[in-house]
């Protein structure tokens, strides 16, 4: 018996839930949370997309190999075009609300003194970035214990 091919724009669209904001993906998941639809072009041997790359790719543009799709709206499993912004990876690392995203958008240490400038220290092995008055502080005050250590073993 030989089945009829559904074809992919009409089997897409028939797992999308369109509301007022979003168009959310009601098919397969992937990701570490289940936070991406995929889609499968091709059968089962096919090749597997994020349901939101092929929104894009089907109703924008194509999306270059070096670049990636951001959520504007956060929501990783919207397909609605005018959600979604193609950008770097780091661009999209630094959008998101990963550790590492949100340290990058500090711009002064606890104490409030400015990532900038000559106060700006950046470590050669991390690339970690620390406070040059914070740093100098730690050490006098590690050179001062040091020194007392001394001071009372010499006594």
């Amino acid at each position: 018996m030989d089945r009829k091919r559904v074809p992919p724009e009409q089997r897409f669209w028939g797992k999308v839930d369109f509301t007022d904001t979003c168009w959310v993906w009601t098919g397969a998941r992937s990701g570490t949370h289940r936070q991406y639809g995929f889609f499968r072009i091709g059968g089962r041997g096919g090749k597997q997309i994020g349901a939101h790359r092929f929104s894009y790719c089907y109703l924008v543009d194509s999306i270059p190999n070096d670049l990636t799709i951001d959520h504007l709206c956060r929501n990783g499993l919207c397909v609605r075009p005018d959600h979604l912004e193609v950008v770097s990876r780091g661009e999209n690392v630094l959008r998101g609300t990963s550790f590492s995203a949100e340290n990058a958008r500090k711009t002064h240490c606890p104490q409030g003194h400015s990532y900038s400038g000559s106060n700006l220290y950046i470590v050669p092995r991390t690339g970690q970035r620390q406070c040059r008055s914070c740093v100098n502080a730690n050490k006098r005050r590690l050179w001062a214990a040091q020194r007392m250590a001394e001071v009372e073993w010499a006594r």
